[in-house]
């Protein structure tokens, strides 16, 4: 990587561009490397996801999948705001897909936010909420936390209010959501609320 200049949004173009063409796994990942991300300097929510699926892989557009659809939907927001990095950053715990595993998708590999991810969250000062997405972001962003995933969701007032604890929006977390109709009900219309605030 290069030297950093001062925090501009010329640098967080570049630093997008040396993540796109980033090959650190491609030893590793033999269906290929395709870091998919969406940064802008003055990008006020940040959703801190996973890793892209087979779908997003393909497409190279960051939750261009059911799991995009139901997180848009959580949030109130269409795809034009969603899809504009002045305003909403997308940067998963894993930049590449990461290949699928015995019960879906394997976890994001760690070199990505070991080498990556503090610097460009310094690029994004202006952010006033992110959207913690599994259990992967829960463990970075909130490393003190002890609580499993549920627990964590539902304790949402212990939080600050720049932070916000989510479910994955897959399709494959359609049983969690149907035995925990609070998040629906509860937690829901406090995500509307800030993703409103906060845009």
């Amino acid at each position: 990587m290069t030297d950093i200049p001062p925090l501009t949004q010329p640098l967080i173009q570049q630093l997008s561009q040396e993540v796109r063409q980033c090959t650190l796994c491609s030893e590793i990942l033999n269906h290929g490397v395709r870091p998919v991300i969406q940064v802008g300097s003055s990008a006020k929510i940040l959703i801190a996801g996973q890793a892209p699926g087979s779908k997003v892989h393909a497409s190279g557009i960051p939750f261009d999948d059911a799991s995009g659809d139901r997180l848009r939907n959580w949030m109130g927001v269409d795809k034009q705001a969603f899809y504009d990095p002045k305003q909403i950053a997308i940067l998963p715990m894993g930049f590449c897909y990461p290949g699928k595993g015995k019960s879906g998708d394997l976890p994001p590999l760690k070199i990505c936010a070991e080498t990556w991810r503090a610097i460009l969250l310094e690029t994004m000062p202006e952010i006033q909420l992110t959207l913690l997405i599994g259990r992967y972001a829960l463990d970075w962003h909130l490393p003190n936390n002890n609580k499993n995933l549920t627990e964590t969701v539902k304790a949402w007032a212990d939080h600050p209010d720049s932070l916000l604890a989510l479910p994955h929006p897959s399709p494959r977390n359609n049983i969690w959501l149907k035995k925990n109709d609070w998040f629906e009900e509860d937690i829901l219309p406090i995500l509307k609320r800030r993703v409103r605030l906060a845009l």
